[in-house]
């Protein structure tokens, strides 16, 4: 590169300082400059080019220095974006063809459905926290029992010898909520956990013994999975039974904030952004009068996760 194309850049980490060079006269940007105006670091270009994601307009065959079109900006833009998400290689892969044709929805619902691979990630690990929390506090013996599969709440649901519906009911929450934690569900796998939550909540009610706050919690799981699925409605609905359930029995603390999240959550499914904020204040009013400092937190955590409200607490 002649010294007269050189601009009054500093060097990107890994380039040099005729990696910043540019020809006007071709239009073309060195890695440098690809970088600075893209937001990529000059590092994740080059690998990008060796995995054939975002190639260059051409490289110099004397000096290997890869120049790259203006218009390819905007591309590096969104693959900034789209790794920024997590999005996996494969789908940034599908992502830009669709762009690249200007099917902008396309992308969308790609981004859409790793969302719910997210939230299933967030729910699985939030579990993995809440065990972990468990087995600090109540010791090794404790949290190892509760893996013994003979006829428990961890057996597959209808295995072993579940007699009583108590034990079924908690069989089919826990068997919803792995579901809730599958990253790849598949469209069947989200019919099915629609119908185990439902027959959850269902075998509660024939349990003599069972309490309004069994039944509040199935509402709420059921609450939870049309949240996840993104259907408003029904979300909703059980999310309104679960507060319902609460203030005719009196019941507080734990499953009142939870019934206010419910609600917070399904309203923001529904794109009622203002609701979603009032139901999150009740919730955090709510959380105030938990008195175990764990429980307390994973309201606070759960809170966390409501789509498009960032915390504000």
């Amino acid at each position: 590169m002649r010294p007269a194309l050189l601009v009054e850049l500093a060097p990107e980490e890994g380039s040099t300082v005729a990696d910043m060079a540019q020809d006007p006269a071709e239009g073309l940007l060195t890695v440098g400059l690809m970088a600075r105006r893209s937001g990529l670091t000059a590092k994740a270009l080059r690998y990008y080019d060796r995995v054939q994601l975002l190639r260059p307009a051409s490289v110099d065959g004397a000096s290997g220095y890869r120049l790259y079109h203006g218009d390819q900006v905007a591309e590096a833009r969104l693959v900034h974006l789209l790794r920024s998400l997590d999005l996996p290689l494969d789908q940034v892969r599908l992502a830009l063809t669709a762009w690249k044709a200007g099917d902008d929805q396309a992308v969308i619902e790609i981004v859409h459905r790793h969302r719910h691979h997210l939230d299933a990630r967030v729910t699985r690990l939030r579990g993995a926290m809440h065990r972990i929390d468990h087995l600090l506090s109540e010791g090794l013996a404790a949290a190892m029992s509760e893996l013994d599969t003979s006829a428990t709440t961890q057996s597959p649901p209808g295995t072993g010898s579940v007699t009583n519906a108590r034990l079924l009911a908690a069989q089919l929450f826990n068997q919803t909520w792995r579901l809730l934690e599958q990253e790849g569900r598949t469209r069947d796998d989200d019919d099915q956990m629609i119908h185990i939550a439902h027959a959850s909540r269902y075998h509660w009610g024939e349990v003599p013994t069972a309490t309004p706050a069994n039944m509040a919690r199935g509402e709420w799981l059921i609450s939870r999975v049309y949240a996840v699925l993104g259907r408003a409605e029904p979300a909703l609905h059980h999310a309104r039974r679960v507060l319902d359930v609460c203030q005719e029995n009196g019941i507080g603390d734990w499953d009142l904030a939870f019934a206010y999240e419910a609600l917070a959550r399904a309203s923001a499914v529904s794109g009622n952004a203002d609701q979603a904020r009032e139901y999150t204040d009740q919730a955090l009013a709510a959380a105030e009068d938990i008195g175990a400092d764990e429980e307390r937190d994973l309201v606070l955590a759960d809170l966390e996760t409501i789509p498009g409200q960032p915390r504000y607490w």
